[in-house]
């Protein structure tokens, strides 16, 4: 799934009754009525904003998933089984400080002998599998169509017309953010200067008084910084570079109709040959960040001083190296979930996703077999600020409308502020094809080399939703994957309020009628909903 976005979108208490093992009973009921909440004014602190996704919109008048709460009133000290989580994503740092006692390791295989010691076909798998080889650069799915020259293909037209428009579009991009990063960097400078200090704060700038035309320009540009959400004109820039990297990429590699980036020496039009790639799970660089801060979402080390908390305490990590920057192959995502249902995750996340799959029915029959045995799959719903029900994302479960899985739950994004502006802007949605909305813009965890960022999109939203399945199959462990969806998605805050859908001002609608639930995600009300329904 490409991350890129423009930059413009850019109280009960609950009781338990055990002390160790399952949680017991839990006397309460989960809260429903959201009518009154009021709007929160002040600006998220440093504190919220790192951690507003484990925050709680009813204590706190922030739309996050009640994780602290639910800690401090039913979790608690109590025990809970160890889950599997299945991250298909790019690679994964397994060595960051906040992650590596939380991987997955693959007790039948011996590391670095060259040999298939637990006879699943796959060689030194020793924290999971990377299907991408050495590679990381790839075309889009639709740019692959063209490359074919097949005419014939019935994807063929659709996919010339969306490369004409997002070369287009991406070229116009790399133009404007090169010309906007040149008048911040000027403006910076200018400021900076002016007020002999380069650590100047949004007060300093407010305070300027001058009939320097120039410095009234420089001091325009910096408020509109700051009216972005950015702390300064430095973590501005840097949104700006990494933008430009990212532009630059898609024009190079991604939009690329002559570049082939598969090392794999396999076809990936031919599901004959399985057993490609290595075991070296971590990212080629340091840039490829994406599984890494997907598996913090999900399961940073908790309450150990460092970085951020993951949403859930009982997790190891089998990372799945199968996400590169490009298009996914629908072969190596099919034989993904496989690998991650073959070797005991009980949850898969994919965070990935794209407009055109000509192999869909490889990656459903995966996700049926995923379903099948008993594994909840959380999928990103996208970040093209469609309506999903009328324009696909891929992977779905839907063939001819109809569900082919009762496991499979797509996660639409929240913005950090409840009201109208709740729905991230670049977020997908869809009353049939999105089952929930959880926090997906401007989310904090874990990227390589013990660092840590914020980065926003459906991508962010789905790995929180793993997180509350993993709760929820931690301290529940006799509840079924299908119940642990329905949990999901009946334990939510149903929203009464009209909101922005896609970005677009001129599209406000009920929040009930673009998701399939009406409802944003709770980890709180849901082990409260999990502990009524494993009785």
């Amino acid at each position: 799934m490409s991350t890129f976005k423009s930059l413009t979108f850019t109280a009960v208490t609950a009781l338990l009754l055990s002390s160790c093992g399952s949680t017991g009973d839990i006397l309460s009921t989960p809260i429903e009525n959201i009518d009154n909440t009021p709007l929160k004014v002040s600006e998220l602190t440093e504190a919220e904003k790192h951690n507003w996704g484990h925050l709680d919109l009813a204590n706190d008048t922030i739309p996050g998933m009640g994780v602290d709460k639910a800690y401090s009133e039913i979790i608690k000290n109590k025990k809970g089984k160890t889950v599997i989580v299945a991250v298909i994503d790019s690679g994964i740092d397994i060595d960051h400080e906040d992650l590596d006692d939380v991987i997955w390791t693959n007790k039948g295989e011996k590391p670095n002998n060259g040999i298939d010691d637990d006879k699943n076909g796959y060689i030194d798998d020793v924290h999971g599998w990377n299907f991408l080889g050495d590679g990381y650069n790839e075309q889009l799915e639709y740019v692959r169509i063209l490359a074919s020259k097949d005419t014939n293909n019935p994807d063929y037209a659709s996919a010339k017309a969306q490369y004409d428009q997002d070369y287009k579009k991406y070229t116009g991009y790399k133009t404007n953010y090169e010309q906007t990063l040149q008048q911040v960097t000027a403006a910076d400078d200018g400021i900076a200067k002016f007020l002999n200090k380069t650590n100047y704060t949004k007060a300093d700038v407010n305070a300027i008084k001058t009939e320097d035309q120039t410095i009234q320009q420089y001091v325009s540009i910096i408020k509109y910084v700051y009216s972005v959400d950015m702390e300064s004109a430095a973590e501005f820039k840097k949104e700006l570079s990494n933008a430009l990297e990212s532009i630059t990429d898609r024009l190079n590699y991604n939009l690329n109709t002559t570049f082939n980036g598969r090392v794999t020496g396999d076809n990936p039009d031919d599901m004959s040959t399985k057993f490609y790639g290595n075991g070296n799970v971590k990212p080629v660089k340091k840039s490829e960040s994406h599984g890494t801060h997907v598996a913090g979402i999900i399961a940073a080390e908790r309450n150990n001083g460092k970085g951020v908390n993951g949403v859930a305490n009982n997790v190891q990590i089998m990372s799945i190296r199968a996400v590169p920057n490009g298009d996914e192959y629908d072969k190596d995502v099919a034989l993904a979930i496989r690998y991650a249902v073959d070797n005991g995750a009980s949850i898969i996340n994919g965070s990935f996703g794209k407009s055109f799959s000509p192999h869909s029915d490889w990656v459903r029959d995966a996700i049926t077999y995923a379903s099948k045995n008993d594994v909840v799959f959380v999928h990103a719903a996208g970040n093209d600020s469609k309506n999903v029900d009328v324009e696909p994302n891929f992977p779905d479960d839907n063939v001819n409308g109809q569900e082919i899985s009762d496991t499979y739950i797509r996660v639409g994004a929240l913005a950090p502020k409840y009201g109208s502006g709740l729905l991230a802007g670049f977020s997908n949605y869809g009353k049939n094809n999105v089952d929930v909305f959880a926090p997906g813009a401007k989310i904090y965890s874990t990227t390589p080399e013990n660092e840590y960022q914020t980065k926003g999109g459906t991508s962010m939203a789905a790995p929180g939703v793993a997180g509350v399945a993993a709760l929820i199959r931690s301290y529940y462990p006799h509840l079924k994957a299908a119940q642990v969806k329905q949990i999901i998605m009946e334990s939510g805050l149903a929203v009464p309020a009209k909101v922005v859908v896609g970005g677009d001002t001129n599209n406000v609608q009920p929040f009930k009628d673009i998701v399939k639930s009406g409802k944003i995600v709770n980890a709180y009300n849901a082990l409260i909903i999990a502990s009524k329904t494993s009785k």
